[in-house]
């Protein structure tokens, strides 16, 4: 199983969903600043990694776990993920894709905003944070629904 995390900018919700869903962060506790800003990819993305693929880790399921920066065309660039998955496997059915963007806030958005696009780092970098911060239970409910998603698969 493969499964995709996608958003605009690729380092803050995708971040954080990825990380949760490898048991880096907690389920039951909103992370500390300093447990968001310790990941890897958290507000790190650069520009020559838009569009790739961002491995994060392997689950409990042994699904593999991935980000994506997908700006703003998530229809072309899933579209393509799909198709691409769907030549080399013959279906889709080990490919989960989910688009963390509801889950972003107006901080985040401010923040990731200023530190990745116009690199204020040190004026935005704790903006996005606090609204990850205040995001994080959607994105805990994000990565539930796929972990359930992933079991129902795995006892098939």
């Amino acid at each position: 199983m493969i499964v995709i995390y996608h958003d605009v900018g690729g380092a803050h919700s995708t971040a954080v969903a990825a990380n949760i869903h490898i048991n880096k962060l907690l389920m039951n506790r909103i992370p500390s600043k300093q447990e968001i800003l310790s990941l890897p990819t958290f507000d790190k993305i650069e520009k020559e990694q838009v569009g790739h693929l961002v491995y994060i880790g392997k689950d409990e399921f042994n699904a593999q776990i991935y980000t994506l920066s997908r700006q703003r065309k998530p229809n072309l660039v899933i579209s393509v993920v799909t198709d691409m998955y769907n030549i080399l496997h013959g279906n889709t059915n080990e490919l989960i894709i989910v688009d963390t963007k509801p889950a972003v806030n107006l901080l985040m958005n401010i923040g990731g905003f200023t530190s990745r696009r116009l690199h204020w780092v040190s004026f935005g970098r704790p903006i996005v944070t606090k609204g990850t911060q205040q995001a994080y239970m959607d994105l805990v409910d994000m990565v539930k629904n796929v972990k359930k998603d992933l079991k129902k698969h795995k006892s098939n």
